[in-house]
């Protein structure tokens, strides 16, 4: 009999088994949320793909686990069952609560700065350009 993963299965059931349903068993089986990482290399290992294979299957993972309601992202990368969590760990607000800021406010506020400094040139520009344009019309003989 063939040698079966940590899902007992065997390797031609691994084959027919979704990537998503696998991420979902391996999370049934733990207790824990895991890394999206860790989660991708479980799924290879039972699958039989190499690093390089598993690649490729990445991305289309990670969106299926995204729209799949089964699942709820508890933190950076880290995913677990939302049969597990109640409505507040699962919301929006707790996972950004769960992550730490890549940047401190100085950095925010000097970005917010900058992008109003742009509309503010860009709407004195749309002003000179309608001032020209009321102009034009004045040249071309047009009546009020």
């Amino acid at each position: 009999m063939a040698k079966k993963a940590a899902l007992e299965l065997t390797p031609e059931e691994a084959k027919e088994v979704p990537m998503v349903d696998l991420v979902y068993e391996l999370l049934k089986q733990s207790e824990e949320p895991l890394h999206y990482r860790d989660l991708t290399e479980k799924v290879a290992e039972i699958k039989g793909l190499t690093e390089e294979g598993m690649r490729s299957y990445m991305a289309q993972l990670y969106t299926d686990i995204n729209i799949d309601g089964r699942f709820v992202c508890v933190g950076r990368s880290l995913w677990g069952l939302k049969e597990r969590y109640t409505l507040d760990q699962a919301s929006d607000a707790a996972v950004a609560a769960s992550v730490k800021d890549d940047y401190d406010d100085d950095d925010y506020l000097d970005e917010e700065e900058s992008e109003y400094d742009e509309r503010d040139t860009r709407d004195e520009e749309d002003d000179l350009l309608v001032s020209e344009d009321e102009d034009f019309g004045d040249d071309i003989g047009v009546d009020d």
